[in-house]
């Protein structure tokens, strides 16, 4: 058996070879997990240029037949290449440029992480690994968060939480549930498979206990909500149905068995109690189930390779698991129909709270079971109402926020919709939803397929994980940002890159594959083509998209660099923190973000003069911020200029009409009397720590 783990991942590097620079990707993924989800801008950029690396280095160094690839993974790729060139081209429409850039770039990142992984056949065993390795990284560093929790005392365990919800490490509780529910899915269907090791498969179910545990302490309605969803479509859809609910029982059992001790944890909390007593029993029943978990699996798994059924058996033992398989679905039924009530209540219910924002949710202390009480709804309704309008194209890549503090109704500030299908339909429009549409039920038909594959019993075990984890990605991210994470994105397209890299070649592709191929891509460009010319003229413009997409992905980091630098250095030396506030603005031409740090630095040290010719700059870049144009008309009340603060203020609350400070300062000016913008600043600072 040691013998057989030691030699596992020489063969799948053997069998293939681009699983090494994948592995590269895979490790940059979870290092991303271990902090906010590589969601800020100066984590994500730097990675994908290393993606992006290791995307040149496989086409260097290892042939790539054409041929060989499904039309499906052809299709998809297309779309997905065509779809990140239309959120680039949004930029000419957006009224946010550099917010549309920033989106643009985002989506690049997630096209070359699914070329990665999706453009070069893979096999049973090399694909294995890498799934294994990425769900076993993430139950490691679940292990340790479980652990760090337990431990950790003062602000530093405060800083883990946001009220009675987990947020390490991701920042954002619904997040931080997703990585590790990303994870549970691959390790369950890892679990029930037969062609892996017997212990990998027992680590890999204790790993899935600890894996939903750990989300659950982020109380995360969403992933409760996406469960359900996610056990249809594991049932529906993936094959041997059977040895799933065989293997997903004793896991089931054992998240079943902790969790009203993990919930304990939020309770104390909420109810401002020391939940420190709670927290170290929840963690040691969490590492008892998972272990006693590991244990059943791996025992059942060891007999399972050692007993060979005879047919009239094994047929026996079927139809006894699948009687008490449909018996376990009748009891779960009727305990839901018990335990919710009417389901036409319930759903009336759901509706209500839904629509009613967070005030709907003060029924009960219990978060999970307090409805769907959110402002979803709002963001919801601005996104199709700017649809309406702009129906072909959309308003432009991660351009939500403008138009929410226009049109929304709640106090909140989103910058995305809080829906993939949204952010797709609002911001890129019709055309952004076909393409992803077509590529997105392409991707999956060619994962359909790998997971049908009758050649290797491992592939298609390995296939139906991987769509798993990327389907979990989907359903939870259909009701919040998931996409904006690149940490999770990448996850996600990784893993569907997986499952198409296992799709059988079928047709005349194939037969061409086996003839040797009429498209060949290898090390140097030795084999880019038959013919010299087209040889050449590709490699050139796969030259020069590769510098374009450096220079894509490095000039918005630069910026942002230097935009963190300045903003933590200015008390002392401010104007090293101005010129570098300036190279920003440079590096970056479409962004305001540079001048409006700049116009807040300005203030704080009273220079007028500064201030407004830095937020005036802000202006002409993005002329809908709210915010250049609130603190532009306070400098100009405060200077006398009472007709052109008016027209400011004016504007700024056409922009931003449900902000009190900016309704105030306007009814200031009308008054006769002038805005004090250090008075005005303050408060803003004072309702930002509110809010936050």
């Amino acid at each position: 058996m040691l013998n057989t783990m030691m030699r596992w991942p020489l063969v799948s590097l053997r069998e293939t070879p681009v699983a090494i620079p994948a592995l590269a990707a895979i490790a940059l993924f979870v290092v991303w997990a271990t902090s906010q989800a590589g969601y800020p801008l100066t984590h994500w950029a730097p990675g994908a240029l290393i993606v992006l690396a290791l995307l040149a280095i496989a086409l260097l160094a290892v042939p790539l037949h054409l041929a060989e690839i499904p039309l499906p993974v052809k299709l998809a790729l297309a779309c997905l290449a065509a779809y990140a060139a239309l959120s680039f081209l949004s930029i000419l429409w957006a009224s946010a440029p550099g917010e549309a850039w920033e989106g643009a770039n985002r989506t690049l990142l997630y096209l070359m992480v699914f070329a990665l992984f999706a453009l070069w056949r893979g096999r049973g065993a090399s694909a294995s690994l890498m799934l294994s390795l990425w769900t076993l990284a993430l139950i490691g560093l679940v292990v340790y968060v479980a652990v760090h929790f337990d431990t950790v005392t003062g602000r530093s365990f405060d800083a883990m939480l946001t009220g009675e919800r987990l947020i390490y490490p991701v920042g954002y509780a619904n997040a931080n549930a997703a990585q590790w529910l990303m994870a549970f899915w691959p390790a369950l269907l890892l679990a029930r498979g037969g062609s892996l090791p017997w212990a990998l498969r027992g680590v890999l179910a204790g790993g899935a206990v600890l894996l939903a545990d750990v989300a659950l302490l982020s109380l995360s309605r969403g992933s409760l909500y996406a469960t359900p969803v996610m056990i249809a479509l594991v049932f529906g859809f993936v094959p041997e149905r059977l040895r799933t609910f065989v293997t997903a029982v004793p896991i089931a059992l054992g998240i079943g068995l902790t969790a009203p001790l993990v919930l304990r944890v939020g309770d104390r909390i909420e109810a401002a109690q020391s939940p420190h007593a709670a927290i170290h029993t929840a963690v040691i029943a969490m590492f008892v189930a998972s272990l006693l978990v590991g244990l059943v699996v791996a025992a059942g798994s060891r007999v399972e390779s050692r007993v060979a059924l005879s047919p009239l058996r094994a047929r026996t033992v079927r139809r006894g698991v699948g009687a008490l398989a449909i018996t376990t679905l009748i009891v779960i039924l009727a305990g839901g129909l018990v335990a919710a009530g009417n389901p036409v209540v319930r759903v009336r219910h759901g509706w209500d709270t839904f629509k009613s924002g967070y005030a709907a949710d003060n029924s009960t202390g219990n978060r999970l079971l307090s409805g769907l009480g959110s402002e979803r709804y709002d963001f919801y309704r601005v996104a199709l109402d700017e649809f309406v309008a702009h129906p072909a194209l959309g308003i432009g890549a991660d351009n939500f926020s403008q138009q929410y503090l226009a049109h929304g109704r709640s106090d909140e500030t989103p910058r995305y919709p809080h829906s993939v299908e949204l952010r797709t339909l609002v911001q890129t429009g019709l055309l952004g939803a076909l393409l992803a549409v077509v590529g997105l039920a392409a991707a999956l038909l060619a994962g359909w397929r790998a997971m049908r594959a009758r050649a290797d019993p491992l592939a298609r075990t390995v296939a139906a994980a991987a769509l798993a984890g990327f389907a979990y990605w989907t359903v939870h991210g259909s009701f919040d940002w998931f996409w904006e994470f690149a940490g999770l994105g990448a996850s996600a397209f990784a893993l569907l890159g997986i499952a198409c890299s296992l799709a059988p070649a079928r047709g005349p592709d194939a037969l061409m594959a086996s003839a040797g191929g009429a498209g060949e891509i290898s090390a140097g460009g030795r084999s880019l083509g038959r013919r010299p010319v087209a040889r050449i003229l590709l490699s050139t413009l796969a030259g020069l998209l590769a510098l374009a997409a450096i220079a894509s992905l490095v000039a918005p980091w630069l910026s942002e660099r230097q935009i963190q630098s300045a903003a933590s250095t200015w008390p002392k030396a401010p104007l090293a923190a101005y010129a570098r506030l300036d190279d920003a603005a440079k590096l970056n031409p479409l962004s305001d973000r540079a001048y409006l740090v700049e116009g807040s630095i300005a203030l704080r040290f009273g220079d007028f003069s500064r201030a407004e010719r830095a937020f005036s700059r802000a202006l002409e870049r993005v002329p809908d911020d709210a915010y250049a144009a609130l603190e532009l008309g306070a400098i100009a009340s405060e200077s006398g200029a009472r007709t052109r603060a008016l027209g400011l203020l004016e504007r700024a609350v056409h922009l931003n009409p449900r902000d009190p400070l900016t309704r105030q300062a306007l009814e200031t000016v009308r008054s006769g009397k002038r805005v004090g913008v250090e008075g005005l600043n303050r408060a803003i600072l004072v309702e930002a720590e509110h809010l936050s």
